[in-house]
C-alpha cells in the first residue's frame, strides 16, 4: 500500500475528538442483562461440535457475516472493549509499544469500555478469564496489586491461563492460587465464578454485565481430564482450500510449500484437541443459561457468543495461526439471544467487533460516544432486514516479530503477513499491502477465496477500491458509519 500505517494520528485523533454522543434508543428505564461468552481463536468449524452454542442458534440470531477488525488476540479485544477500530485504540499487536495490555492502559482506553458506560448507568459489570494479553495479576499498575481497571464491580482474571491448571487469578485486589487437580481447570472455574455472579446480582436486583473470556481452544487447546478421550479419531476438515494456494498469491503467501504427512497429522491432533478442549466452553454456557433460568432472569438477559478472531489449520498451505485477511481468520462466529431477539434466524448484515461495545451501552441506556466507530446491533435482531446497515468492514494487520514466549508463536508454526489493510464486503474482500501488492477475491463466485484476480480489474475500478478503504482505514467514530457505505 503507498500510504503508510500511522498509529500516532489514529491515537491523537481519537483523543481529541468531541464528546458528543448519540441518541439512545433503547429507554433509559430498561435494563436488561447481558452475559458474553468470547472464545479464543475458535474458527466457524468447530460449531458442529458445541450443542449448547447450537441450542443458543435455535433460539436466536446468528451472523453469517462477522467480522473482526484485526485477527490478533489484543487488538480484537481492545477494538470489542472500546467500540473502536485498532487505528483509533493504537493497540495494533500482542506486546510491544503498540500492544497489549501497557498500549490499553496508556493510552487511556480503560475509562471508554463498555464495562465503565454500564457501570455509571447503575450495572453490576464482571469481567473473568482473559483480559488483554500482558496483564499480570502480580504486577503492580497504579499502586494496585493486582490491577483492576475502573469500569468492574467484579474481577477474576488471569494472566496465562493457556496451560488451564496452575495459574494465578486475580479475584478483585487478592490473589487466588490454583493448582492441578481437575477442580482446579481454569474454564470449569469461571463457570462457577460466573454462575454465582448472576445468582447474586439477580438476587440483589441489580441489572448485571457479565463478561466470561476464555483462553480455549486457542494453543496448547488443553481439555479438561475428562474430554480428552472425546472425539476418537477426529480430523480436520479439508474443505477447497486446504493445502491450496491461490492463483496469483501474494509474496508471503506464494512461497509456501505443501503440506507433509506429518504436518497434515499434527493438523489433524491439534483439530481434535481444539474440539476436545471447547467441550468445558459449552458445558459452561448451558450452565450460565440455566442459572440465569433458576434467578428468574433468563427472559430480560442478552447471552452472547463469539470469538476473538478465527483460526486457519491447513487453508492456503498455512499451518496453525491467523492474521490473514482470508475469511478462515476474520470471520467468526456470533450467537445472540434475548428479549425481542428472533429465534432461529441468520442474519447476514456486515456486523464487526467494533459492533459489541455501541449495542451493549443501548442495552443498559448508556449514551454512545461520538468515539466509536461502530454500530448497536439492536436493529438486526428482531428478524426485520437490515436494511441501511453498513456494507463493508474494515480489517488492519501491522506485521510484528513474534517473541518465543508470545501465545500467538504457535510453536513457530504461525506467520505473520506484512501489513495489510483490507474491506470485507458480502460479495467481496479486498487486500492492499504496503508492498503494493493486492487481492481480491469475489466471494459470490469464489467463497473459498481461491482465485485473487486484483490483477483484473480496471484501472478505474481499483482506484474506487483504493479511495474507499482509505477511507474506512482514517475514519473515527461518526465517520466510520458513512465510510462503511462504499
Amino acid at each position: 500500500m503507498a500510504t503508510a500505517f500511522s498509529v500516532q494520528s489514529g491515537v491523537s485523533g481519537a483523543a481529541t475528538a468531541a464528546v458528543t454522543t448519540r441518541p439512545v434508543t433503547q429507554p433509559a428505564a430498561a435494563k436488561p442483562n447481558i452475559v458474553f461468552v468470547l472464545t479464543d481463536d475458535m474458527s466457524s468449524n468447530l460449531l458442529p461440535y458445541m450443542p449448547q452454542v447450537q441450542k443458543l442458534q435455535s433460539q436466536g440470531t446468528s451472523f453469517s457475516d462477522f467480522v473482526v477488525s484485526n485477527s490478533l488476540c489484543c487488538p480484537s479485544r481492545s477494538s470489542i472493549l472500546t467500540g473502536e477500530y485498532p487505528h483509533n485504540t493504537g493497540v495494533l499487536s500482542n506486546e510491544g509499544p503498540n500492544g497489549g495490555f501497557n498500549a490499553f492502559h496508556d493510552n487511556g482506553l480503560e475509562k471508554d469500555t463498555f464495562a465503565a458506560a454500564l457501570k455509571a448507568k447503575g450495572y453490576r459489570t464482571a469481567m473473568m478469564g482473559k483480559y488483554l494479553n500482558g496483564y499480570d495479576p502480580q504486577a503492580t499498575v497504579d499502586g494496585q496489586q493486582p490491577y483492576v481497571p475502573q469500569g468492574w464491580s467484579q474481577w477474576d482474571v488471569v494472566g496465562n491461563g493457556y496451560p488451564e491448571y496452575k495459574y494465578k487469578l486475580a479475584h478483585n485486589h487478592t490473589i487466588e492460587p490454583h493448582g492441578k487437580k481437575n477442580k482446579d481447570y481454569l474454564t470449569d472455574v469461571l463457570s462457577k465464578k460466573g454462575q454465582s455472579f448472576i445468582t447474586k446480582s439477580a438476587a440483589a436486583n441489580k441489572p448485571f454485565m457479565l463478561e466470561v473470556a476464555l483462553f480455549t481452544p486457542h494453543g496448547p487447546s488443553r481439555p479438561a481430564r475428562r474430554d480428552k478421550k472425546d472425539f476418537p479419531g477426529l480430523t480436520a476438515p479439508q474443505g477447497p482450500a486446504f493445502d491450496k494456494l491461490p492463483t496469483n498469491a501474494p509474496p508471503w503467501l506464494a512461497r509456501q510449500n505443501p503440506l507433509t504427512r506429518s504436518e497434515k497429522n499434527t493438523i489433524d491432533k491439534k483439530f481434535r484437541k481444539r474440539a476436545q478442549s471447547l467441550q468445558a466452553v459449552d458445558k459452561m454456557l448451558g450452565k450460565l443459561r440455566q442459572t440465569l433460568t433458576r434467578a428468574h432472569v433468563a427472559d430480560k438477559t442478552y447471552v452472547v457468543f463469539s470469538s476473538d478472531n478465527g483460526f486457519h489449520l491447513g487453508e492456503y498451505r498455512l499451518k496453525a495461526g491467523k492474521q490473514t485477511a482470508f475469511d478462515t481468520d476474520v470471520r467468526v462466529p456470533l450467537v445472540i439471544a434475548g428479549p425481542g431477539v428472533a429465534a432461529g434466524r441468520t442474519s447476514h448484515a456486515q456486523v464487526s467487533n467494533i459492533d459489541f461495545a455501541p449495542t451493549f451501552e443501548e442495552i443498559g441506556g448508556a449514551a454512545v460516544s461520538s468515539r466509536v466507530d461502530g454500530h448497536s446491533m439492536l436493529p438486526l435482531l428482531d428478524g426485520r432486514p437490515a436494511a441501511g446497515w453498513r456494507t463493508a468492514n474494515l480489517i488492519e494487520h501491522r506485521h510484528a516479530q513474534q517473541a518465543p514466549d508470545d501465545p500467538d508463536n504457535h510453536g513457530t508454526e504461525s506467520i505473520s503477513p506484512p501489513n495489510y489493510r483490507a474491506m470485507r464486503t458480502n460479495s467481496y474482500t479486498y487486500v492492499e499491502y504496503d508492498s503494493g501488492a493486492k487481492e481480491y477475491y469475489n466471494l459470490r463466485t469464489d467463497p473459498d477465496e481461491l482465485h485473487n484476480i486484483a490483477g483484473r480489474l480496471s484501472r478505474a475500478r481499483l482506484a474506487k477500491l483504493h479511495t474507499a478503504l482509505t477511507r474506512l482505514r482514517k475514519c473515527q467514530g461518526d465517520g466510520c458509519w458513512s465510510a462503511g457505505h462504499p
